[in-house]
């Protein structure tokens, strides 16, 4: 049953994966939920049934003016925010070198711009509220660039950085934020939503050239579950000390762990050249 003391969660992206399936899940608790999809008309079916406790809306994050009049909206009908999932974004994949510069742009406006605005535009209640989640759904890739993924990887490498500043911002405030870095999963990623720019540069047929095409070819076929992941999503919120990284799946895990000691041995082997440039000490 809904109650007015139940979390308000505002997802954005909820047409399709992870946010269909994590807004179902929310709603099937009867939490109250904003939901929202470029066309609204596509959440019929997941708001049917739950009138008081759903709001859905057109929403195009790269759009300032819905950013807006999303926002307010939410405020006007359930007069907070508790969890925001920055969920809309979409790949995009291409050799560094043959990346088209429309179609770069348009990746950073709806993966990074358009996520900064939304938050920027929901954080005002939860700074009155003194608390609130910010869930922003990244990548591996927000961690690891993998070759042909070049800028995607850049965007969400920009969101995960800007995170730590907003979690070092928020934590006085009561406001957690955790990056939810997923590796492959069942959602459309990698089948309708996926953009790609060819590789026609032969010298890069087996690097970039080669994912691009295993991409496509595994849609469809991926191990993570979104409905499970939903679910390690809702589960992060109800903890005290929620994670600032959630890596979902095996591959994601094994990527993310092998990069980031490698990191960590790399910086380790070259520390005496790194600390040969400061000033020396009187």
């Amino acid at each position: 049953m809904t109650t007015q003391s139940s979390p308000v969660w505002f997802i954005t992206g909820c047409s399709t994966g992870f946010g269909h399936e994590l807004a179902q899940l929310v709603i099937a608790r009867g939490w109250r939920a904003v939901v929202t999809a470029r066309d609204k008309s596509r959440l019929a079916t997941l708001v049917k049934g739950h009138a008081d406790a759903t709001l859905a809306l057109d929403l195009d994050v790269t759009k300032p003016d819905q950013v807006q009049a999303a926002a307010k909206a939410a405020q006007a009908r359930f007069g907070r925010v508790d969890v925001l999932v920055n969920n809309a974004g979409y790949g995009y994949q291409a050799t560094v070198e043959e990346g088209e510069e429309a179609e770069i742009r348009a990746q950073f406006d709806a993966n990074v711009f358009g996520l900064f605005a939304l938050t920027r535009a929901i954080l005002p209640f939860m700074r009155q509220q003194r608390g609130g989640h910010v869930i922003n759904i990244t990548s591996v890739a927000g961690i690891v660039g993998f070759p042909g993924s070049g800028y995607y990887a850049a965007s969400k490498h920009a969101v995960e950085g800007w995170s730590d500043a907003l979690a070092a911002e928020g934590a006085p405030l009561g406001i957690k934020v955790t990056c939810v870095e997923p590796g492959p999963f069942r959602t459309d990623w990698a089948g309708r939503s996926l953009k790609q720019t060819p590789n026609r540069i032969a010298d890069y047929a087996e690097t970039a050239g080669a994912r691009l095409k295993n991409t496509t070819a595994g849609s469809g076929k991926q191990p993570g579950d979104p409905v499970r992941a939903g679910e390690a999503m809702i589960k992060v919120t109800q903890s005290e000390n929620p994670p600032r990284h959630l890596v979902l799946g095996a591959f994601g895990i094994d990527a993310v762990t092998k990069k980031l000691r490698s990191s960590l041995t790399e910086i380790e082997q070259w520390r005496e050249l790194s600390l040969a440039t400061d000033y020396p000490e009187n």
